[in-house]
This record gives structure tokens, sequence and C-alpha cells, in this order.
């Protein structure tokens, strides 16, 4: 079962008693913590919507965007699983008989697919893929 707002979709703050802003405080961050456990995340929820002094505001729940499953070719693959294993541009040029320059090419690809800038944000991201 989904979530509903809480009852405040359309107001006047300055029509609220003193305390009632910040019930409607307590009420929305209730009601974030209830939809982030059992919304779908498949569609715009709109949470808040209020005039104040001329003005609408929304506050709008969007859909958490997914992160495209990365392909890697398969010497990028090894070349991932030998730094995850700690080894030096240099030794992983060795074992693969391929220049250091040609390992650093590969490590600038797999950094752009992957979309980080370290071999250690690199590895985590390719943890996290699987």
């Amino acid at each position: 079962m989904a979530a509903t707002a809480p009852n405040i979709t359309k107001t006047r703050l300055s029509e609220l008693p003193p305390s009632r802003p910040l019930e409607l405080v307590r009420e929305l961050v209730a009601h974030l913590a209830e939809a982030e456990t059992t919304a779908s995340g498949s569609y715009e929820e709109i949470v808040l919507d209020v005039d104040l002094e001329d003005a609408r505001y929304l506050l709008v729940r969007l859909p958490k965007a997914e992160r495209p499953r990365v392909q890697l070719s398969p010497r990028e693959q090894e070349i991932v699983r030998m730094v995850a294993e700690g080894h030096p541009n240099k030794v992983i040029a060795d074992v693969l008989s391929i220049s250091s320059w040609t390992v650093c090419t590969h490590l600038r690809r797999i950094f752009a697919k992957l979309g980080v800038t370290s071999r250690a944000a690199m590895v985590a991201r390719m943890m996290t893929n699987r």
C-alpha cells in the first residue's frame, strides 16, 4: 500500500495557526520516511503545494534515477580485476603483455564509462554494479 501525502496539499501559511507550520513539517518528515520504504519510485509525487506571499511553492518527489549498467570489454574487466587486487600499472602491463601506456588508456576509458576519477572509485563502482 502506497503512502498518502498528509492533508496539506494547498494552503496559505499565513492562514495557519502559529503551531501549524511546525506540525506540517513533522507530517512531511513522517510522510517522506514512510514513502521512502513503500513507494515504488516510478512516478512523481507532489508532496507539498503552498502559496506564500503571492508565490507558489511545490515540493516534488522524483523517482530515483537508475544508473545504466556499464558494459566493459573483457580486457577492461581484466584490468579492473587486477587493479582491485592492488597491482600497479607496470605489473598489469607486464602480465597482459601490453605497454603501461595502453594500461593508462584502458583506465581512462574505464573511468569515463563508469563516471569515476580514481582507481578506488572504479573498484567500488564495479562492486555495486554487479
